[in-house]
C-alpha cells in the first residue's frame, strides 16, 4: 500500500514545484511593471539646549495598490492593510505618549515638534471614505480593532461621549473626520511590542535594534506614533496604495559619568554622548529588507549660530565656513565617526541662521564593525530653539466643587518679536490663532461667558474673535466642542481666553476606580495657520530617497498642545456602602444569635447537668459527710 502511494506523492510534489515556479515567474514579471513594497528606516539625533538629547526614529512602509497584489504582502503589515480596506480609512493617526513636550526648551517651530509632539495618553483621529451616516459605526469598529491590535484601552473612545467632530480648526478637518483622546492611558511596553511587530525586521536588526525598553521609558518624553495614508483615488485617478509611517520620539538624558560631572559643574557645558551610552546597544548593520538605512545628526539653527561665532568678544569665528569639507572639524565639538554627507539648509524666512545635517549610511557597517556615533563637546555653548509665535498654556480658576473656569494664556516669544520687527511697516499686521478645545460632558461649560483679555486688559469679544463654532455638550451623549479663530495684533505681549463652567454629578456606577484623583480635560490644540514648519536642504539625489528628509520639506502647520487639566468633582465616599453592610450584618448577627440562644436553651436540664457534673468532680466521701452533718443538725433541733 505504501509503494502504491509513493508515485502519487512524487507527482504531487512535481506539480507543486512547477506551480511555485510559475507563480514566482508571474510575480516577478508583474513587479517589473508595477510598484513594489518598500521599507526604509532612519534615525535623527539632535542635541537640546537643556543638556538633553532628542532621538527620532522614523520607519516608513509603502504598499502598492490592492488591485496589483491583492491581499498578499511581502513587507507591508497585513493587519494594517485589512484595517484600511475593511473600514475604508482614508487617513489615520494614532499616538501613545508619556510625558509632555517642553515647548520653551525643546522648540516648537520645526517639523519634529509640529508633527510628533503629542498630548499625554492616547490620541486618535481618522478620516473615513464612507457615507456620512456610516462614519460613527466605522469609528466604533476601528477603535475596537486598534484596541486589540495595540493592547490598549482605545475601545473607550467608541462612545459618542468621548469623541468629537471638528469642523475647520483641526488640520485634517473635513466632514468625515473623528477625533478622540484618552489622557489617563498609561503607556508601557505592552503598547510598544505590537508597534514593533509591524516592522519587517521588528527589533532584531537594523536601527530598531537600539529600541531598548529600559532606556526608552526612563526618558523625559516618549511618544510612539502611527500615521497611515490611503490614496485609493488621487487627483489623476491613479491608485497609489497605502503609506504607513511609524515614528518614535524620545527625549533622553546622557548618562555618562562625564555628563553627570559636567551637568553638576557648569550648566553651559553640554554633555558628551554616544549611541551605546544612551541605548546600551550599537547598530550592527541595516535591516536586510530595508531599501535605505541612515542615521542623521541635526544641529539646530540657534546652535549653528553659536558655533559659528563662539568668541564674539574677540571677533573670532570657530569655523571658517559652513562647507561640507571643513565643518565637521569644528573646534567646538568632535565626532567619533566621519559623516558620509553633509547637508546645509536653504535660507529660511523666519531665521537668519541655517541648520546642519550630518548623514551616516548604515549599510557599510556590520557585526564585526558596528556603528556607534558619538559627539564630544570641547567648549561651553548655550543656545535657544526656535519657538512658536505664541507660547500657550492652560490652567483652572476658581475653587470648590461647584463652579470653576478654564483659562488659555498666550504669551509672546522671541519669534513674535522678530516677526513684529519684520512687519512693523505694515500697520495691519495680525497674528491668526486657531483654538480647538474639547470638554467632557460632565463639565458644564457656559459658552456665553467667554471673555478675551489682551495685554491684561478686558476687550470686546467681537474685536478679536473672527470666527467661532460651538457644539454644546449633552449629558452622557456628546462632549462640548469650541473652535475659535483669534486675530491678534503682532505687537501683542499677552492674550487670554476664559470660560466658566459648572461641575456635574455622576452616578455611582459612572465613577472610575481612581475617582478621588480627579477627572481629565483633554489638551487644547493651538495652531497658527499662517506659519508652516519646514526644513528644506540643498537639492541632492539622496534627499529624494529619504522619506524623513522629504517629510521635513513638506509644509506642516505650526501647532502646539496645552496641558491636561485635572478637575476634582464631587465624589461620594465609596467606603460607606461597606460600612453600612458591616454594621447591618453585625446587628443581625447579635439579634438572631441571642434569639436562637434563648429559644433553644433549657434551664432545668442545665442545672441538673451542672449538679451531676459537680458531683462527679467532688467524689462520694464529701457527699456522705454533707448528708451526715445535715442529719446531726436535724436531731439537735428535735431535742431542743
Amino acid at each position: 500500500m505504501v509503494l502504491l502511494q509513493r508515485p502519487h506523492i512524487l507527482l504531487l510534489l512535481i506539480d507543486t514545484h512547477q506551480f511555485l515556479q510559475c507563480w514566482i515567474a508571474f510575480g516577478s514579471a508583474n513587479e517589473e511593471g508595477q510598484q513594489q513594497e518598500e521599507f526604509s528606516e532612519e534615525l535623527l539625533v539632535k542635541p537640546l539646549p537643556d543638556h538633553k538629547l532628542l532621538a527620532h526614529f522614523h520607519f516608513q512602509s509603502s504598499a502598492p495598490p490592492s488591485t496589483s497584489n491583492g491581499c498578499h504582502h511581502h513587507l507591508f503589515p497585513k493587519a494594517i492593510s485589512q484595517l484600511v480596506q475593511k473600514f475604508r480609512v482614508k487617513e489615520m493617526e494614532l499616538s501613545f505618549t508619556q510625558g509632555r513636550w517642553n515647548y520653551e526648551s525643546w522648540g516648537g517651530f520645526d517639523p519634529i515638534s509640529s508633527s510628533n509632539a503629542k498630548p499625554p495618553g492616547v490620541e486618535l483621529w481618522a478620516v473615513f471614505d464612507v457615507p456620512q451616516h456610516h462614519i460613527d459605526a466605522s469609528w466604533k469598529n476601528l477603535t475596537h480593532t486598534l484596541s486589540g491590535l495595540f493592547c490598549a484601552s482605545i475601545n473607550f473612545l467608541e462612545s459618542t461621549a468621548t469623541y468629537s467632530t471638528p469642523e475647520w480648526s483641526f488640520p485634517p478637518a473635513s466632514g468625515n473626520v473623528r477625533y478622540g483622546t484618552f489622557p489617563c492611558e498609561a503607556v508601557c511596553t505592552e503598547n510598544l511590542t505590537p508597534w514593533l511587530r509591524l516592522l519587517p525586521c521588528r527589533d532584531k536588526a537594523g536601527i530598531a535594534l537600539l529600541l531598548d525598553r529600559p532606556s526608552l521609558y526612563r526618558g523625559f518624553y516618549h511618544s510612539q506614533r502611527l500615521h497611515l495614508t490611503s490614496t485609493e483615488s488621487s487627483s489623476e485617478g491613479i491608485d497609489s496604495g497605502i503609506i504607513l509611517e511609524q515614528t518614535l520620539t524620545v527625549v533622553l538624558q546622557p548618562n555618562s559619568e562625564r555628563a553627570i560631572e559636567v551637568h553638576a559643574s557648569e550648566k553651559h557645558v553640554q554633555p558628551s554622548w554616544s549611541l551605546s551610552s544612551i541605548f546600551g546597544k550599537q547598530v550592527s548593520g541595516r535591516c536586510v529588507l530595508a531599501k535605505s538605512s541612515s542615521v542623521y545628526l541635526l544641529l539646530d539653527r540657534g546652535l549653528v549660530a553659536e558655533l559659528k561665532f563662539p568668541n564674539k568678544e574677540n571677533g573670532k569665528s570657530a569655523a571658517n565656513g559652513l562647507t561640507s569639507e571643513n565643518f565637521w572639524s569644528n573646534p567646538s565639538f568632535e565626532l567619533s565617526v566621519n559623516p558620509d554627507r553633509i547637508f546645509l539648509e536653504e535660507s529660511s524666512s523666519h531665521s537668519k541662521s541655517l541648520s546642519i545635517l550630518y548623514m551616516f549610511q548604515v549599510e557599510k557597517y556590520s557585526e564585526s564593525e558596528p556603528f556607534d556615533i558619538g559627539l564630544m563637546w570641547k567648549v561651553p555653548v548655550a543656545w535657544l530653539c526656535q519657538q512658536t509665535p505664541l507660547h500657550a498654556s492652560r490652567f483652572l480658576m476658581g475653587s470648590g466643587n461647584e463652579r470653576g473656569a478654564i483659562a488659555i494664556s498666550l504669551k509672546s516669544t522671541q519669534f513674535t518679536e522678530g516677526f513684529m520687527s519684520a512687519n512693523s511697516k505694515d500697520g495691519s499686521c495680525e497674528l491668526r490663532v486657531d483654538v480647538f478645545q474639547v470638554v467632557p460632558w460632565y463639565v458644564k461649560v457656559y459658552f456665553h461667558s467667554l471673555r478675551v483679555f489682551v495685554d491684561q486688559q478686558p476687550r470686546a469679544v467681537s474685536d478679536f474673535i473672527e470666527k467661532i463654532h460651538v457644539s454644546p455638550s449633552k449629558d452622557k451623549m456628546s462632549p462640548g466642542v469650541m473652535e475659535v479663530v483669534l486675530k491678534l495684533p503682532c505687537r501683542v505681549n499677552t492674550a487670554a481666553l476664559t470660560i466658566e463652567f459648572d461641575k456635574g454629578f455622576l452616578r455611582i456606577d459612572e465613577y472610575p476606580p481612581d475617582a478621588n484623583q480627579g477627572f481629565d480635560i483633554p489638551s487644547a490644540i493651538i495652531s497658527f495657520p499662517n506659519f508652516h514648519a519646514s526644513m528644506v536642504f540643498l537639492e541632492d539625489d539622496s534627499l529624494n530617497r529619504s522619506p524623513l528628509l522629504s517629510k521635513f520639506q513638506d509644509k506642516c502647520p505650526v501647532m502646539s498642545y496645552t496641558e491636561v487639566l485635572l478637575v476634582p468633582l464631587t465624589t461620594p465616599d465609596f467606603s460607606m456602602p461597606y460600612n453600612v453592610s458591616t454594621i447591618k450584618c453585625t446587628v443581625f448577627a447579635l439579634y438572631f444569635g441571642s434569639l436562637l440562644n434563648v429559644l433553644q436553651r433549657r434551664v432545668a436540664e442545665e442545672e441538673r447537668f451542672l449538679k451531676a457534673k459537680a458531683a462527679k468532680k467532688t467524689g462520694r466521701l464529701p457527699l456522705l459527710l454533707s448528708k451526715l452533718s445535715a442529719k446531726l443538725r436535724g436531731s439537735g433541733i428535735n431535742q431542743d
